[in-house]
């Protein structure tokens, strides 16, 4: 099977070690053993994707699954190539983190044709065929963004004049990006104070968060809040505040989305301020899931993965023991 680079296999293989024991718990059975499952994943474009990728290779060694793993680095059209070639394999049980939300009726029209089930993971797509699909699998992002918002609400609750709002999306057409957006919007728009002024996107990456975040501060003199929706823009975002002498967490705010290990230091250091969580191990669910669909037995349409918030006390008490 098609492998990612080097340097991927040598990071993932740090991260299994730091995942420990957590990842130990996926089921192993007669069911499961003996599967193979195609795997497109979106690419190695931050650490929450790394550990992701990580948890879902562990627990299919965990569970006997056959995993053919294809990492798309970022572009749809190796996503639809990959899951092409999912069928040509004839794989029992197919599944992919959808880089872009729409564009999949087609391809996942194709597998069904085949009799091959597809497990959407972490991310959603847009269709209206809801029959392409088994089961999603993943995170909540329309109340991920909201938990960013309603904080944001509190905090400024007896502030008295305009908050500017910087907004660095993920990338341009995802469900993160898109849902994130919404759910912040949402919790602000009845505080006519909380003004978003600028919003691009960054990508999910740390370069184009600091990239992004150096254009809003040569273009906007007053800037109070950032809401950036990963840790990996919004530590890039922290440089590029850093580099103008300003102070990230004390003059600019700033809300993220992951509670990576990275993201929780810079909180528990006061460069970040609130952290929303988007848990990346996903893989003892996903074997689960895939061990069930392959038996022919009933799965939910949605699964929703548990995920809380963090301050600053918070992230100190939970870092000593963070898997990722």
């Amino acid at each position: 099977m098609r492998r990612p680079s080097t340097f991927l296999v040598l990071v993932l293989a740090g991260l299994l070690t730091a995942c420990g024991g957590g990842e130990d718990t996926a089921p192993r059975s007669a069911a499961q053993g003996g599967i193979r499952l195609g795997f497109s994943q979106v690419g190695a474009e931050s650490a929450w994707r790394l550990a992701n990728t990580a948890s879902i290779e562990h627990a299919a060694t965990n569970a006997s699954v056959q995993l053919d793993l294809r990492v798309a680095d970022g572009k749809q059209d190796n996503q639809i190539a990959a899951i092409r070639e999912f069928i040509a394999a004839k794989v029992d049980v197919i599944a992919f983190s959808p880089v872009v939300e729409s564009g999949w009726d087609k391809v996942l029209q194709e597998a069904k044709d085949a009799g091959i089930p597809v497990i959407v993971t972490d991310r959603t797509v847009d269709t209206t065929d809801t029959s392409l699909f088994a089961t999603v699998l993943g995170s909540d992002f329309t109340a991920e963004g909201r938990k960013a918002g309603e904080w944001l609400v509190e905090h400024f609750r007896d502030h008295k004049g305009p908050v500017q709002i910087v907004e660095i999306e993920g990338t341009t057409g995802s469900a993160p990006a898109n849902q994130r957006r919404t759910g912040f919007a949402d919790a602000i728009k009845a505080d006519t104070d909380l003004k978003v002024i600028d919003s691009r996107d960054g990508n999910f990456t740390r370069a184009g968060g600091e990239q992004v975040m150096s254009g809003f501060l040569q273009e906007h003199s007053d800037i109070d809040v950032l809401f950036a929706h990963n840790d990996d823009a919004g530590l890039g975002a922290v440089k590029a505040i850093e580099a103008v002498g300003k102070r990230p967490g004390e003059d600019i705010k700033i809300i993220t989305v992951d509670a990576s290990r990275d993201g929780l230091s810079a909180l528990a250091e006061g460069r970040l301020n609130y952290v929303i969580e988007c848990n990346p191990l996903l893989g003892p669910q996903l074997m689960e899931l895939v061990g069930k669909v392959k038996t022919g037995q009933s799965i939910p349409r949605r699964v929703v993965v548990d995920e809380t918030t963090f301050d600053r006390e918070a992230a100190k008490a939970v870092l000593p023991n963070r898997q990722y």
